[in-house]
């Protein structure tokens, strides 16, 4: 079915019950994950775009084609908005069948084609075995997959996921997520999905919002976001847990360095134009920052950024290993991740003595938090 694609835009803000401030566009073909804790307004905001909650005030837009518009009195049904919403505890027709939940979403298509179309859908989230059950028969993870499969055999202009991946085991979460970047490139629609797991939002996102307590702190693409938080409020939300102190100490506009007095030790950050020498400062680098790399060969010793440390602890996590270590001459404790083969060719132990080595590109200096 050929169908026309358009830009998603959302400007909504609502100060009664959940409060929501937000403004944003989600791309024709772009995914936009929704990011932050329990009870920050995410579900809210993609029940309002679903037109199943109705905002105090604001616009949703679909192309030219308004879907709310409170000063215009328009309101489209979910049905006239021709979206896929998968609601974060299903939404299944507890009476019907796998096969005939999927069937009820195409109504679009003749009847004659239904059940075979909605029989695909359910081979393509691997439920093909399983079309005579009926939810109450099925796992959370089967019925996320039925939730899944009837939004996408919707054929929808767009498409809501609310914590879309959340009950599947991580074999079927691989999965889902080939068909959800396979559909996106089918069908060029905007995706909005609601995550509380950041590493799904890096992974299958295109651009990301967080939202706490109803407010957008920040917008971007992931990797930016993560890399240059806006403030701290940000970078904890994001899990960055390498917050430290400093003092701006010199600013070289010719080699974009700022130089930042960390303890004893002097830090070259990414030029930030705008600090006065002698200006206190809260500096973030991620984890993936501190490097660990062939110490041993004696490969840091060009590097300006070495910090003599020593490991407090280490925690295997699958393939990498979470490191905590004391800074010399510091107060503060650094967040490393490294992968499992290194730690092992580099024999770190709790207690060894070491140098790293801060990616200086990776090193971002905070605004002020307006709160």
């Amino acid at each position: 079915m050929s169908q026309s694609v358009a830009d998603l835009y959302c400007r909504i803000k609502q100060t009664k019950h959940i409060k929501l401030d937000a403004e944003f566009t989600c791309k024709a073909g772009e995914v936009l994950a929704v990011v932050g804790p329990s009870g920050g307004g995410k579900s809210t905001l993609l029940r309002m775009i679903a037109g199943l909650t109705l905002p105090e005030n604001g616009e949703i837009r679909y192309g030219d084609k308004p879907w709310f518009e409170r000063e215009q009195s328009i309101q489209l049904t979910p049905q006239q908005r021709h979206l896929g919403y998968v609601p974060q505890h299903f939404g299944l027709f507890p009476n019907l069948t796998a096969l005939e939940n999927v069937v009820a979403a195409l109504d679009h298509i003749p009847k004659a084609e239904r059940e075979a179309r909605a029989k695909d859908w359910l081979e393509r989230v691997n439920l093909h075995g399983l079309p005579d059950r009926l939810p109450a028969q099925l796992s959370g993870g089967q019925r996320q997959r039925v939730a899944l499969a009837r939004a996408l055999a919707r054929e929808p202009s767009v498409l809501l996921l609310d914590e879309p991946f959340s009950a599947v085991d991580r074999e079927t979460r691989e999965r889902l997520y080939l068909e959800l970047a396979r559909l996106k490139e089918q069908l060029a629609i905007p995706v909005i999905m609601v995550t509380h797991d950041l590493n799904e939002a890096m992974l299958l996102a295109d651009s990301m919002i967080l939202i706490s307590q109803g407010k957008m702190l920040q917008q971007g693409r992931p990797r930016e976001v993560l890399t240059r938080p806006r403030d701290e409020a940000v970078a904890k939300q994001m899990g960055l847990r390498n917050i430290f102190d400093a003092h701006v100490i010199a600013q070289e506009e010719e080699r974009q360095i700022t130089w930042l007095k960390f303890g004893e030790h002097l830090i070259a950050s990414t030029y930030f134009e705008s600090l006065d020498v002698g200006t206190k400062v809260r500096w973030v680098i991620p984890n993936q920052g501190v490097r660990f790399n062939s110490i041993k060969k004696g490969r840091l010793c060009r590097s300006f950024n070495k910090l003599d440390i020593t490991v407090d602890s280490m925690l295997v996590m699958g393939e990498t290993v979470r490191v905590l270590a004391s800074v010399v001459g510091v107060a503060h404790k650094i967040h490393a991740e490294v992968p499992l083969h290194l730690a092992q060719k580099l024999e770190l132990t709790v207690g060894t003595q070491t140098t790293v080595a801060l990616k200086s590109e990776l090193i971002h200096i905070l605004e002020k938090s307006p709160f």
